[in-house]
């Protein structure tokens, strides 16, 4: 596995521990209809050696009615057509990672994981930031990667529909630890991986997973952290799930000292984080899907779905697609591994694809492996998935 390809594999060594589920019976049925049809193929479609897919797919419909799909690597480019039916990778790159030192500027691996829009033109982006302290030198007091990687999300806003992203100067830090990046070097740190953005009325919201921290006066537990807001365009309004309101925020550390850190309480049945959420339109009904690895809680490695009425209770999750994750080890996984899985429906109704009907697909990514080595040869694949809710 080359370098620059490690971070898919690393930071699922993280151990997230999964709350309590909402009591039986289940709230919905997610079955796949059909064989899996490649969408995307690295050795053949990518524009460079970066060009892989390394996230769950977001979409939305920009001003002209056509649709724009992010989920590639930190060169971030978009796939664009009349449809999500018919998509080609652009080869303009809308976001590039600039690699820098300085911590505080938040420019060093950044992905595209989420995006809003009203009107299709102006475009609001959650970046997943990394920051890989290991490659800087004097930053870490480590070599190792994952023992110096502090993450953050950060906020990229484009007016253009989505052709280029732009950051704030200063940086805005919509989810960050209460504390630098040289603090608690040893390990992973910080917030990650947030789901797509999906609307409830006038409230905006998304999942995220964090490390947790103790520190005097704030124990946070690493689990999954529900945000949400009322403008997504202004990312300082961003507050998360407390357990008694939104009040919780997480602001840059480097802008000024967190003297009071806040806590999020984790959301019940998340052990990992959340690759999509999408709201059934007939019942009212959310449902999301993650990647789990075999253990005590889950019987076999693959993606699951929950379903919950109102984001915070979420029913027991169930088996959707049997396979070995980012999770398992790729010395066992001779035929690959599979990840980052999204829900997306073809009608939706939203421009943002955050509703579904009866029917829509299931998006993810197929890894293959050398070894022990997880390669940079993927494919983002779609299978036909049939939904029924109960009331």
């Amino acid at each position: 596995m080359t370098r620059r390809f490690r971070h898919t594999a690393l930071w699922l060594c993280l151990a997230l521990s999964p709350a309590r589920a909402a009591p039986e019976p289940p709230l919905s049925a997610l079955t796949l209809v059909g064989p899996p049809v490649t969408l995307f193929k690295a050795s053949r479609d990518a524009c460079d050696g970066v060009d892989v897919p390394d996230a769950s797919a977001r979409a939305y419909r920009d001003a002209t009615g056509a649709v724009a799909l992010f989920g590639m690597h930190y060169r971030n480019r978009a796939f664009r057509g009349p449809s999500l039916d018919a998509l080609k990778l652009d080869c303009a790159v809308v976001l590039e990672s600039g690699g820098k030192a300085d911590p505080a500027a938040y420019d060093d691996a950044s992905w595209i994981t989420a995006t809003w829009t009203e009107d299709g033109r102006t475009v609001a982006a959650l970046v997943h930031h990394e920051y890989r302290a290991n490659e800087h030198p004097g930053r870490c007091r480590s070599t190792v990667y994952m023992e110096c990687w502090y993450n953050s999300i950060v906020a990229a806003r484009s007016t253009d529909g989505g052709l280029s992203f732009t950051r704030a100067a200063p940086p805005v830090v919509v989810a960050g630890a209460p504390f630098r990046q040289e603090v608690g070097q040893g390990h992973h740190r910080g917030f990650f991986n947030p789901s797509n953005i999906f609307a409830d009325g006038p409230w905006r919201y998304f999942l995220a997973s964090t490390t947790g921290w103790t520190l005097p006066g704030s124990d946070q537990s690493a689990g999954i952290c529900l945000f949400r807001t009322d403008n997504p365009a202004d990312p300082t309004r961003w507050r998360a799930w407390s357990g008694s309101g939104f009040t919780a925020a997480f602001p840059d550390p480097y802008a000024k000292p967190v003297k009071a850190p806040a806590t999020c309480a984790p959301i019940a049945p998340f052990p990992t984080p959340v690759g999509a959420v999408v709201r059934h339109r007939a019942s009212g009904a959310w449902i999301a899907v993650f990647m789990a690895k075999a253990g005590t809680s889950f019987p076999e490695s693959g993606f699951y779905w929950t379903t919950s009425r109102d984001l915070l209770a979420w029913d027991q999750p169930r088996l959707l697609l049997a396979g070995a994750t980012l999770y398992d080890d790729p010395c066992r996984a001779p035929a690959g591994l599979i990840a980052y899985p999204s829900l997306l429906d073809p009608d939706a109704r939203g421009r943002n694809f955050d509703d579904t009907g009866d029917a829509a697909i299931l998006t993810y990514v197929t890894l293959r492996t050398e070894g022990c080595s997880i390669t940079s040869d993927r494919d983002l694949v779609r299978r036909s998935l049939a939904i029924k809710v109960w009331p």
